[in-house]
């Protein structure tokens, strides 16, 4: 079993990158949901949103990576862990798997290398995130609480 630290003193600040790259991939998502409405679900479209190529499929699989990351940000604790562990490494193996189909006719999302490049990087701050967000399941004032090794001087 792997070992995460418990209650990193920057947990917050992960927590807030992770925010970060929710809300890029929800942007991205929503602006290319809007911007590519009426074509072809899985069309060669030359659609550029924020930075990265975009089909409906594309932004819709964007918007909804983006809404799982906001939303597990949002509630925070180790749901937090566990999501970003999941999403951080589920981003990374779509994005090799866009990078071995991209010139291909299975390059349904219309990726480009630009597209992968994003996806890893959200994908570490993700994982990232994973890594430092895990908390103890008893808070720390508790713990030194019902731990004690010596009794109290009167």
């Amino acid at each position: 079993m792997a070992h995460y630290p418990l209650n990193h003193s920057l947990r917050q600040t992960y927590r807030f990158i992770a925010a970060l790259g929710g809300l890029y991939l929800v942007l991205t998502g929503a602006i290319g949901i809007a911007q590519t409405w009426g074509d072809a679900f899985f069309g060669d479209t030359s659609d550029w949103v924020l930075g990265v190529r975009v089909n409906p499929a594309g932004a819709w699989f964007f918007l909804i990576a983006g809404l799982v990351v906001l939303g597990a940000a949002t509630v925070g604790g180790n749901m937090l862990h566990q999501v970003n562990l999941i999403l951080g490494w589920a981003l990374l193996a779509v994005s090799m798997i866009e990078l071995a189909v991209m010139q291909t006719d299975a390059n349904v999302l219309n990726v480009s290398m630009v597209n992968v490049f994003a996806l890893i990087v959200v994908g570490l701050l993700t994982l990232t995130a994973g890594l430092y967000g895990r908390v103890d399941e008893v808070g720390p004032e508790r713990r030194t609480r019902t731990n004690r090794t010596s009794t109290p001087v009167n």
